[in-house]
């Protein structure tokens, strides 16, 4: 069972060779680029984003809540220690995205949160070690 555990443990902590540390930094800033760009209308409160979220059900507030999301995931993406689990919280809001978008607005349009999200998905997987060392920090703090 201890070697199991110590495998495993290894692996997850085990940190990407040179070329998919590159990939992952371009993925990494491809996906912040992204959400910082969706998150402007969001956070101007831009009239056509907020009658575009009224008619989902959504707020003005919850709108501006969307866009600082956006605008977390992207600075937590730029963040080494913070990388692997922004990536995660950018999947799940992606999969927010694509669910809601495919219901209100069709398939074709949630075409770009799906390859965020992919994209997001692959950065959380290749940085899983920053996740596993945060956890690990914050453990030791309590």
């Amino acid at each position: 069972m201890t070697a199991i555990a110590a495998t495993s443990s290894t692996t997850a902590g085990r940190r990407p060779g040179r070329t998919a540390s590159v990939a992952l930094w371009v993925g990494q800033v491809l996906v912040a680029a992204a959400l910082l760009f969706a998150s402007i209308p969001k956070v101007t409160l831009d009239p056509m984003a907020v009658e575009g979220f009224a008619a989902i059900g959504f707020s003005p507030t919850g709108t501006l809540v969307i866009g600082l999301l956006e605008i977390a995931g992207a600075i937590g993406l730029l963040v080494p220690r913070l990388t692997g689990l922004a990536a995660l919280c950018t999947v799940a809001l992606m999969i927010g995205a694509v669910t809601v978008t495919v219901v209100f607005m069709g398939a074709a349009l949630a075409v770009l949160p799906a390859v965020i999200g992919v994209i997001a998905a692959l950065v959380a997987y290749g940085r899983r070690h920053s996740t596993v060392q945060l956890a690990a920090w914050v453990r030791t703090r309590r």
